[in-house]
């Protein structure tokens, strides 16, 4: 087969059929620079809100966010008839604090004697006054008759002669390890919002200590998670002490554990220890390699289908992709609502209405894109649209 990006040698005096194969041999060459500058512009333009890139690679060049859903024309806030929310009153609080009018309003007179006609309480949430407190542990020192001397034991937080307690330990560990704060502003926030100047070496030092004494917990959420019926697997890539390691990561609604390897595939997956042994649904990005562990169930993440839809709405400039992605957000506005109710089930009409829509959508994105013709060179996909969307074909590889 010719090489489409080339053009044969014009002979001397070509023939007329000479110069037709010429001509098609050029119409070939320009249809495929055309379709490769179109292929590479639809790889420049992809970002983290209209692909499965990364938001690290979008560099400091960041897209604005685009919003999916269509104008409501509706007010921020609550709506006309829609379920309020407030703080609610504890039934018994932990203060009571009562005033007394002292003199009438109307006359001025004195209100000492005056008759009680009713009491309107408001609570206050607050936060109490919040300051180290200093316990002293003393140890005695007792004599026995035959001579020696015994200490009691000191309680495990005494480890020196003064010390910071695991209640502040506990803070600290938090601030730096779930508010991801750096040691010396974690130092800043404990002294000046609670009187408790501590060290940046002393806060250097609890987290490692704090891995440590995990080991019984990572055990537990390992098995949580491989027994679960839905979880959730992601990478990204981190530097640490300056290189790229990935950080792995399977959650539910209860459980996250991270895993932290040199590796992206494979390897630290195996070495995560939750996807061998996983038999339920696993939904991801799409990821080739988590389709290797076919002892699982996969879905795709729908955030991903979400930024997927709408780079080929901005490619195309068909409007399926963006109907099909506020059918998504509306598909799981309503499962939300049903949970929140109590419910355990979709019901059978409304879900039989949002499949056809579905469908609807689906084919009609396969009508405007059928299969691009395989272009017989591997790893280069043909331009065009690959359309998978959950059980149906709608991912870009454009």
């Amino acid at each position: 087969m010719a090489d489409p990006l080339s053009v044969s040698a014009v002979p001397p005096a070509p023939s007329v059929e000479q110069l037709l194969v010429l001509l098609a041999q050029r119409d070939a060459l320009i249809a495929a620079l055309a379709g490769r500058v179109a292929e590479l512009e639809g790889q420049l333009g992809k970002n983290s809100r209209n692909s499965s890139k990364p938001p690290s690679s979008d560099g400091l060049a960041k897209p604005a966010p685009k919003s999916l859903r269509r104008a409501s024309g509706r007010k921020p806030g609550k709506q006309q008839g829609g379920q309020g929310f407030r703080l609610e009153p504890r039934a018994v609080p932990d203060e009571v604090r009562t005033y007394v009018p002292t003199c009438c309003r109307g006359c001025g007179a004195d209100l000492a004697d005056a008759p009680l006609v009713g009491t309107e309480t408001r609570q206050v949430f607050d936060l109490p006054v919040i300051e180290l407190i200093a316990i002293e542990h003393r140890a005695q020192r007792r004599e026995c008759g035959c001579g020696a001397v015994t200490r009691a034991l000191f309680p495990p937080e005494a480890t020196a002669p003064t010390c910071y307690g695991p209640s502040v330990a506990a803070l600290a560990t938090y601030l730096l390890g779930r508010q991801h704060l750096p040691v010396e502003r974690a130092a800043e926030c404990l002294a000046e919002a609670f009187g408790a100047p501590v060290s940046t070496g002393w806060l250097s030092s609890l987290l490692p200590n704090a891995a440590a004494r995990l080991d019984g917990f990572l055990a537990i959420a390992g098995e949580q998670l491989a027994a679960a019926q839905v979880a959730h697997f992601d990478e990204t890539g981190g530097r640490v002490a300056g290189r790229l390691h990935w950080i792995h990561v399977a959650c539910t609604d209860t459980w996250t554990l991270f895993h932290l390897n040199t590796k992206r595939g494979r390897v630290a997956m195996d070495a995560a220890g939750i996807l061998p042994r996983f038999t339920g649904v696993a939904v991801h990005d799409g990821l080739v390699v988590y389709r290797q562990y076919d002892q699982a169930t996969h879905g795709l993440c729908n955030a991903h289908h979400l930024r997927e839809l709408a780079g080929i709405a901005e490619l195309t400039g068909q409007a399926w992709p963006t109907a099909l992605a506020e059918l998504l957000v509306e598909l799981h506005v309503a499962v939300e609502t049903l949970k929140a109710s109590g419910a355990t089930r979709f019901p059978a009409r409304p879900l039989a209405s949002f499949g056809k829509r579905y469908d609807t959508l689906i084919s009609e994105g396969k009508q405007l894109n059928p299969p691009p013709p395989r272009t017989g060179k591997r790893g280069r996909p043909a331009l065009g649209l690959d359309i998978t969307v959950g059980g149906s074909h709608c991912s870009a590889v454009w």
